[in-house]
């Protein structure tokens, strides 16, 4: 096994909520989304631990018994497509609507419920934070990939071609001076310093 397959098989645990409940939910009503009010107590089917689990650009919340560990059901959250697998209620901030997937091309929709509001909170945070890791990592790619061919300068942002170009000047009077100089469209700065 090579050492980018163990990379791959990393798992980093965003969260951790040790009781969450898991309600079986009627059709959506309304194209407006799913509403935990029409939910009843007495659809509750599960109550365990969920994990949000982050590998690589893969996301997965996993619910589990809370003593085995063994799986109830997961929800895969492909890159840039959360709005599909997870979507928030239209009356509480603590209810969420999972889809959740079979592996054989079956899905099926399940209503998630938090004691909490922070650990709703929580939960979205994870999961925002994931899409900005998996953003800023295809960022990181494309820059490598771009800088490779890119002339002497460093690129500030990609949608404006701005340049940063460092160099030393030389000693002078026993010190090294460094100039920073930066290049736009109609002029550019030039900021010295001496080092000590």
């Amino acid at each position: 096994m090579s050492f980018e397959e163990d990379e791959d098989s990393f798992e980093h645990t965003l969260l951790v909520v040790r009781e969450v409940a898991v309600y079986k939910i009627p059709p959506r009503s309304t194209s407006g989304g799913y509403k935990c009010g029409e939910w009843l107590q007495s659809d509750k089917i599960w109550s365990g631990r969920l994990r949000v689990v982050s590998c690589k650009d893969r996301c997965e919340i996993r619910l589990e018994d809370p003593n085995s560990g063994d799986l109830f059901a997961a929800c895969f959250v492909p890159p840039g497509q959360r709005e599909t697998s997870v979507e928030p209620v239209l009356d509480s901030s603590r209810y969420f609507v999972l889809k959740i997937e079979d592996g054989a091309g079956k899905h099926a929709f399940i209503g998630l419920g938090f004691a909490e509001r922070n650990e709703a909170f929580d939960f979205n945070v994870a999961l925002s934070d994931h899409e900005k890791y998996v953003r800023r990592e295809h960022e990181k790619e494309a820059g490598e990939t771009s800088a490779d061919g890119a002339a002497d300068g460093i690129d500030i942002h990609p949608a404006v071609n701005h340049r940063l170009r460092v160099r030393e000047m030389g000693i002078r009077g026993n010190e090294n001076q460094i100039s920073i100089e930066f290049f736009f469209p109609h002029f550019f700065l030039t900021f010295s310093a001496y080092l000590l």
